[in-house]
This record gives structure tokens, C-alpha cells and sequence, in this order.
């Protein structure tokens, strides 16, 4: 029994669900997302989502939860949006935008210059004593995470300075250092 596949999902107003032939497509104020779903019943009631399964197969069992989980941050996207805010932690290493070119000083000998998803709106905060933020905000949660993901493997935090890029509010391990 999944716990979270049983449970509906809510569609707030302003957005519309259409289901055709196993394509879900969420539209609302914040854009249009479309998501392909197989063997999983969806059907829309009484303003909610109910994910169902015909049979209790391994397959049907796993993807559950997965479709209705998915099919929730459609609904959250479209309606409110997904933010991920990234923090530069070193001393030097700054961003710039310039519409969707991320430009970024990690301490390289060179800048690296990133394209981002027209999908994905940037935006840079510099403040002066501050590490800077870079503030990455979609309807899609899996394309912002995944632009996120990207931006931060240029410099992964390392664990004895902290330094490198990392998710506002992430808590890193550290290590102690040498020992005399």
C-alpha cells in the first residue's frame, strides 16, 4: 500500500488538467508542463487528482507514489513556482547575468560562462560583505534542480574551508585540519 500514492492532490485555482491517451498536461499562471504516465489510472474529481492502479504488480506498486508525487509538483509549479537559491563561499568567486548567461568567477583561471534554460529565470545578488546568491526560479522543479545541480558541480563545497558553491542553507561536514 503506498501511503503517498493514495492521498489526492489538490488543484487550486487557476489551473486546468487535461488527460488524454496517458499524457497529463497542467496548465496555470506560471506556464504549461506535460508528463507522460503509464500504467497508472489518473483521473480528476471534485477539484483533485486520485492516482490509482489497476493491479498491485511490483511495477504498478513503485511507480505509485513516484506519478502522484510528480503529478503534485506539477500542480505546485504551475500555480506558485520552484526557487533554488545557490551561495558562492570564497573569497573572490562572484556571478553576473546577463539575461540567461550566467557569467561565474570560481577561481579558475578562466570565467565560466553558462547558458541557462529560457525556462529558468536568474537573477544574481551581490551584496557588499555578503557571499553571493544566485536565485534560480521555474515552473518546472525537476529543471531547476538539475540547472542547480549543474552550477554547483563546477565547485562542490570542499570540507575543511567550506569553500565552493552551495544550496542557501545546506549544512556542510567538516573537518578539522592538520594537528601539530
Amino acid at each position: 500500500m503506498s501511503r503517498i500514492g493514495n492521498n489526492p492532490v489538490a488543484i487550486p485555482e487557476g489551473v486546468t488538467v487535461d488527460i488524454k491517451d496517458g499524457v497529463v498536461t497542467v496548465k496555470g499562471k506560471m506556464g504549461e508542463l506535460t508528463q507522460n504516465f503509464d500504467s497508472v489510472g489518473i483521473k480528476v474529481e471534485d477539484g483533485n487528482i486520485m492516482v490509482t492502479r489497476s493491479s498491485d504488480s511490483k511495477d504498478q506498486k513503485a511507480k505509485h507514489g513516484l506519478y502522484r508525487s510528480l503529478m503534485n509538483n506539477m500542480v505546485a509549479g504551475v500555480s506558485k513556482g520552484w526557487t533554488k537559491e545557490l551561495e558562492l563561499v570564497g573569497v573572490g568567486y562572484r556571478a553576473n547575468n546577463q539575461g540567461q548567461k550566467l557569467d561565474l568567477a570560481l577561481g579558475f583561471s578562466h570565467n565560466i560562462v553558462l547558458n541557462i534554460a529560457p525556462e529558468v529565470k536568474v537573477e544574481t545578488i551581490s551584496e557588499k560583505g555578503k557571499n553571493p546568491i544566485i536565485k534560480l526560479t521555474s515552473h518546472d522543479k525537476q529543471l531547476v534542480g538539475q540547472v542547480a545541480a549543474k552550477i554547483r558541480g563546477f565547485r562542490r563545497p570542499e570540507p575543511y574551508k567550506g569553500k565552493g558553491v552551495k544550496f542557501v542553507g545546506e549544512v556542510l561536514r567538516r573537518k578539522a585540519g592538520k594537528s601539530a
